[in-house]
């Protein structure tokens, strides 16, 4: 299955237990732009999709994992496939942030469909991110 070049950008939003701890780290360590916010919420642009923290300390927790390729993903987790060269720089700029990788980055899948590489890491309140890359964008969806 080819990937799609005109996806629209989605919106997600996530439980966060302090909007400032937020803001530091998707606006300052992950570099998304900022948009609208309130006390309570604050809108960030990750690579042109719109993605909201919302102060709700109660809902913000660590997440179930299962195992996949021997490795303890997190049931729940958001993120974005990125190009090589994306994926390369996101590793290095978490590494230079002191970012602590639940997953840390390799190749999964190696030598089979869907080849891909992939990193998995928290945001300050527990919410779990996952940036993958492909070498062939058609392997995407691949079986």
């Amino acid at each position: 299955m080819t990937v799609q070049s005109d996806l629209r950008p989605f919106h997600l939003a996530f439980p966060v237990h302090d909007i400032a701890a937020a803001r530091r780290f998707y606006g300052e360590i992950l570099g998304c732009p900022e948009g609208r916010s309130a006390p309570d919420w604050v809108d960030f642009n990750l690579y042109g999709h719109q993605v909201v923290a919302h102060l709700a300390p109660q809902e913000a927790r660590q997440v179930q994992r299962n195992v996949v390729d021997d490795h303890g993903v997190p049931v729940r987790h958001f993120g974005l496939v990125l190009t090589m060269p994306e994926w390369e720089d996101m590793a290095a700029r978490m590494k230079a942030a002191n970012i602590s990788f639940i997953i840390d980055p390799y190749i999964r899948f190696k030598g089979e469909a869907g080849e891909q590489a992939t990193m998995f890491f928290l945001d300050p309140s527990g919410n779990a991110l996952e940036f993958k890359a492909f070498a062939n964008m058609d392997m995407l969806f691949a079986r």
